[in-house]
């Protein structure tokens, strides 16, 4: 991230192809490093912008200049002076929050001389009244009769006082306001006639009421002093699916009769001010919190309704859109409810005192609260990231199933032109690619011919590729081979085989005892490879029972079982290699590679899912989840927790066992999902998949997180670094259980339909993943689909899941969902 102190700093370049729109250019800029250094680099050639946000103004200096910028870029851009003119007219935005926020503003008279087409027609707003002006002299009877008709109305409530102000892009910062006793008509008539002589066009004079500060009954002696006045200030960043969230509430507090305006009094948290104006009560306290969040993440929704329907030129480009906002708030009492009262927007002030704030010398002793900016740095960043992999050519081997459909809507969504290699020359997905190569890659053991016959036909293509990847477990030794020939990045082909293959994984990791230390041999676990009768002999000598048998190269939890001693060792590798013997037995879960098996130890404890993004060998971003107890003698998923519920130094462990066993086996570049079981005595290794997280996984952290794990992996495949968080906020919570049609197969063909899931996931019921496309049971099946609820905390989450659950037909007698649950307590 870049901070330009001058607009001579930066210059902006026509994009070709693009009319209109141009590229800016850094040629100097303050760079940030980790430990607080900072530097003044000079950049030769000057580096490109993938992000643009500047401080604007409407009058001559760096504001203009820097609004100039702002305009037309073909970079992500978090505002415009276009939008600014908006967003800063009190008299328009009051309008758009009153209607389509619902959000409580004071009760206005404005008089508008030739107003903004955006405020002509439409509904009257309650409270809000409009006198449109096509001139400015000769209307003082006008003027006098709809001042008295407001000073008497219902909507002014309580109010003693009116406000008269200008409002208008012009007057932005100026102190134009003077205060009137309601009881004075002529005092406020002559405060509009004076104003109405200094319009321009689009411009109001607003007459408002002044919401009375709250005054509390005193139980013993009146306080002394005057009655104090709340003003709130709050910080709305626009979050991953153009979702608001409230990211800091700062207060002014002071006298009531007095106007309280930003840089006039020492912010405060609001439950310092609140506590200051003797309301201390926590309940009260916590639904003043709810109703503020609620206010200002819809004053944000409708400011992103109201843009999304003006044109590119309205805006100030194609690209503008409003990342963050500020909102200030009167805090006032309708009946007996504490109520916020939006008063304006603005585009910097509130996040300017919230970093007041922050810098004070005492905000280390207020806790970890992440700043008010960070969800809008991570906004930039993603947007930025946006920008970087707009038109990214990108091979894609393997297509994957019905669980990964979202692929194809995320690659629109991200501008990425997708080349895909796949088996199936029917598969849904060839007509929504830019190129589509049918070609077997379902038998592994010629990975090494078919890369370089792969490489042959990408050539003879004439594709120009930035990068190649999969998802799909069956593919990934063949990508890692096909970017060897290629000369694309990724992790070597050895790395990728030895993820594969679950038993030389542990026994690898098994070998390596460090340095560096704590060594990854801390997290392995003993096992022995399977391939006949006298293996299996071998091996219930070497591995303590019980055990867990597996596929060797196996997905989905298909085939794997706890065996209690040597006989059932025996019986269920009889019974594998007679029922799975080749692909066409269960495709996807890597019989093309043989049906070799291994045993290894079983290990008691909690199993969690780590989720890691690895670039050059360094750790960019990890997310935990928690898994619920399985169905034993089985091993398919039943349950997930997401963030975990682990104590922080066990989530660290687990982060770390993961992060140490991929580098132990080579993987240094890309997505992978890491299986552990956290023991009494540490993390010990299930098995790693050395792609991006299945079933749910990517869903969920993109919709607690903001991470694209989709995004990541194409990114590092294009040898792009991926600016993530480093300690990723959770906002909220997902607790979710696995559907299997085994289970479940009358509920899915009627309570529980795919069609009435789906309906209550489009609410916002519930979160639906669907798995698998149709409805047939099986000895070894794989979940059919994950139904989740979201929450505010763990136990919300799990109470919401359990009822429908138990409404639906999913818990059953047979299928416990509560016992499932019972992990994430």
């Amino acid at each position: 991230m870049l901070l330009c102190l001058s607009p001579a700093w930066l210059t902006k370049l026509p994009v070709t192809g693009q009319p209109g729109e141009a590229a800016l250019l850094v040629s100097k800029a303050v760079s940030f490093y980790p430990g607080g250094l900072t530097f003044l680099d000079d950049f030769v050639p000057p580096r490109q912008a993938t992000y643009f946000l500047a401080s604007l103004g409407p009058g001559p200096g760096w504001g203009r200049e820097a609004a100039e910028l702002a305009r037309d870029l073909a970079c992500p851009t978090g505002t415009s002076a276009e939008l600014a003119r908006l967003l800063e007219d009190r008299l328009l935005t009051r309008r758009l929050l009153a209607r389509q926020g619902g959000v409580a503003v004071p009760a206005t008279l404005a008089f508008t001389y030739k107003p903004l087409g955006l405020l002509r027609g439409g509904e009257a707003s309650p409270g809000l009244r409009l006198v449109e002006l096509s001139c400015k002299e000769g209307q003082e009877a006008l003027v006098k009769e709809e001042v008295g008709a407001f000073l008497h109305c219902q909507a002014l409530g309580d109010a003693l006082q009116v406000a008269v102000k200008l409002s208008g892009w012009r007057w932005r910062g100026r102190q134009t306001m003077s205060l009137h006793p309601r009881v004075e008509l002529g005092a406020v008539v002559d405060a509009v006639l004076a104003k109405l002589e200094k319009l321009e066009e689009e411009e109001s004079v607003l007459v408002e009421g002044v919401c009375p500060p709250v005054q509390l009954p005193s139980l013993g002696s009146p306080p002394v002093g005057p009655v104090l006045a709340v003003r709130i200030c709050t910080v709305v960043c626009c979050t991953q699916g153009d979702r608001p969230l409230l990211s800091k509430v700062v207060c002014a507090v002071g006298r009531g009769d007095r106007p309280l305006r930003h840089h006039s009094s020492l912010p405060r948290t609001l439950e310092v001010a609140l506590a200051q104006c003797g309301l201390s009560e926590a309940a009260q306290v916590e639904a003043l919190q709810r109703r503020i969040k609620t206010a200002a993440e819809a004053a944000l929704a409708a400011v992103l309704v109201l843009e999304a329907g003006l044109s590119p030129e309205q805006r100030g480009g194609r690209r503008v859109r409003t990342d963050v906002l500020g909102v200030d708030f009167a805090l006032t009492v309708t009946g007996r409810e504490l109520v916020p009262v939006a008063l304006e927007l603005n585009s910097g002030l509130c996040l300017e005192a919230c970093g007041a704030l922050e810098g004070l010398w005492a905000a280390p002793r207020m806790g970890p609260a992440a700043g008010a900016a960070a969800p809008l740095v991570e906004t930039m960043l993603r947007r930025s990231a946006h920008s970087l992999m707009e038109g990214k050519q990108l091979l894609l081997v393997g297509a994957g199933g019905v669980s990964k459909k979202f692929v194809w809507d995320a690659a629109r969504h991200y501008g990425l032109k997708l080349h895909l290699v796949e088996s199936d020359p029917n598969h849904f997905a060839s007509q929504l690619v830019h190129t589509f190569i049918h070609f077997d890659v379902t038998e592994h053991r010629r990975d090494e011919e078919n890369a370089r016959l792969l490489a042959e036909l990408v050539r003879a293509r004439g594709l120009q590729l930035d990068g190649c990847f999969s998802y799909w477990d069956d593919c990934l030794v063949l990508t890692a081979l096909l970017c060897q020939e290629l000369g694309l990045p990724c992790s070597p082909p050895a790395a990728m085989r030895l993820a594969k293959q679950k038993s030389c994984t542990q026994l690898h990791l098994l070998s390596r005892r460090g340095p560096p230390w704590p060594a990854p041999s801390l997290h392995a676990v003993p096992c022995c490879p399977l391939q006949s009768q006298a293996d299996v002999e071998r091996a219930v000598r070497q591995v303590p029972l019980p055990g867990v048998m597996k596929l060797e190269f196996g997905a989905g939890a298909v085939g794997v079982r706890l065996v209690e001693d040597a006989p059932q060792c025996h019986e269920h590798f009889s019974r594998i290699a007679r029922d799975l013997q080749g692909e066409a037995d269960h495709p996807g879960i890597g019989l093309g590679w043989g049906n070799a098996m291994l045993l290894m130890e079983f290990v008691e404890g909690t199993e969690h899912d780590v989720d890691l993004v690895l670039f050059g060998g360094q750790l960019l971003a990890a997310f935990v989840s928690d898994n619920g107890p399985t169905r034993l003698p089985g091993f398919t998923e039943t349950a997930a927790c997401m963030p975990t519920g682990l104590a922080p130094e066990q989530e660290a462990q687990l982060v770390q066992a993961a992060f140490r066993c991929c580098l132990g086996c080579g993987l240094l570049d890309g997505v992978f999902n890491v299986e552990l079981k956290l023991t009494s005595v540490g993390p010990r290794l299930i098995e790693i998949n050395p792609r991006m997280g299945g079933f749910y996984l990517r869903d969920w952290i993109l919709e607690l997180y903001g991470v694209d794990l989709l995004l990541a992996a194409a990114m590092v495949a294009c040898g792009l670094r991926p600016a993530l968080p480093a300690h990723p906020r959770a906002r909220g919570h997902l607790v979710g259980v696995m559907c299997l049609v085994s289970q479940h197969l009358q509920a899915l063909s009627s309570s529980a339909s795919r069609e009435t899931l789906q309906a209550l996931h489009d609410r916002g019921v519930l979160r639906l993943n669907v798995l698998e496309e149709a409805l047939v049971p099986g000895e070894y099946e794989e979940p059919y689909c994950s139904v989740a609820c979201a929450g505010s905390s763990p136990a919300e989450a799990r109470l919401r899941l359990l009822g429908l659950c138990q409404g639906l037909g999913i818990d059953r007698p047979h299928y416990p969902v509560a016992h499932f649950l019972s992990h994430f307590k």
